[in-house]
């Protein structure tokens, strides 16, 4: 009995450094292992970023040029890499030339001789898309003056809004928002349901610094949206039929996911007193349903 016990300390002392230097890596090593949250919900998809480079093509398209909402931004795929378990969108001050431009065309997107801001945009569309379910992210956003960050949804089948827009994680001028967006009786004019919390709100004066969790609980009866488990908005999904005499809900379809940074436009505010390049960062994105549910 005395020389098994010795040999098992032996043996427990030389595996020692081999453990604690496990113990010691970063958190991004060990997310894969925390997917499961509860025996109700069961992990569907998933991108931990793990792997160094650009975005998995799998899992990823990217938006390129100027997109939406007057934007500052040229969107292009090199202001997206994943390194030491994080996705990074870079936002940078630099001019990019407008290969579509046209002097006197009233389309804002060809008007414009250059952009003054790089940034990218992702999403899942045409690879993946879920109908119900939780939706978290984790990220760390900036707050500086003419940053919008995102990580949103929207429906896949027809035009936007009645396709459904849902923001679960946005960030503009001094202040988060949680919203869904649907059809009215006039074309590309929205309903919204919107609500609004100031960071200068939050106890935590060094909020901004740290990340957060961001999440969407979807079912056939509501949508619920979150920051660190705290309620932001919350959605009948009886309000939310177009009102264009379809009667279709497009919060009952399947929706794909966006992440970017956008700069600028409508909503962005000034950039330019802000100190570039900047950066919005992801640990994780997931989606789980329920066990019954998931497909």
């Amino acid at each position: 009995m005395k020389r098994s016990w010795v040999l098992t300390l032996l043996f427990a002392c030389l595996l020692a450094p081999t453990y604690l230097s496990a113990q010691s890596k970063s958190p991004s090593a060990f997310k894969s292992k925390n997917f499961k949250k509860t025996d109700a919900w069961q992990l569907v998809w998933a991108d931990e970023f793990n792997v160094p480079g650009m975005p998995d093509p799998k899992n990823w398209t990217f938006e390129k040029g100027f997109v939406r909402n007057h934007e500052a931004q040229w969107y292009q795929p090199e202001n997206a890499r994943c390194e030491n378990g994080f996705l990074i969108i870079m936002g940078r001050r630099e001019q990019k030339p407008n290969p579509n431009y046209q002097a006197n065309n009233p389309d804002w997107r060809r008007n414009r001789e250059n952009a003054n801001y790089t940034s990218a945009s992702l999403n899942t569309k045409g690879l993946h898309e879920w109908q119900y379910g939780r939706w978290e992210m984790r990220g760390k956003i900036n707050i500086s003056p003419g940053l919008w960050p995102a990580f949103w949804t929207l429906g896949v089948a027809g035009e936007w809004p009645r396709n459904g827009e849902v923001d679960i994680m946005e960030y503009y001028r001094d202040s988060l928002l949680a919203n869904l967006a649907w059809g009215t009786d006039k074309q590309y004019r929205a309903k919204w349901s919107t609500t609004k919390k100031a960071v200068t709100s939050f106890p935590d004066s060094n909020w901004a610094q740290k990340f957060h969790v961001w999440r969407m609980d979807w079912d056939e009866k509501f949508i619920r949206l979150y920051v660190d488990d705290l309620l932001l908005n919350e959605v009948n999904l009886i309000q939310t039929i177009n009102q264009d005499g379809t009667n279709k809900n497009p919060f009952h379809h399947p929706h794909y996911m966006l992440l970017n940074l956008a700069i600028g436009g409508d909503n962005g505010g000034d950039p330019t007193q802000t100190t570039f390049p900047t950066r919005f960062e992801v640990d994780y994105v997931r989606v789980y349903q329920k066990a019954n549910a998931a497909k």
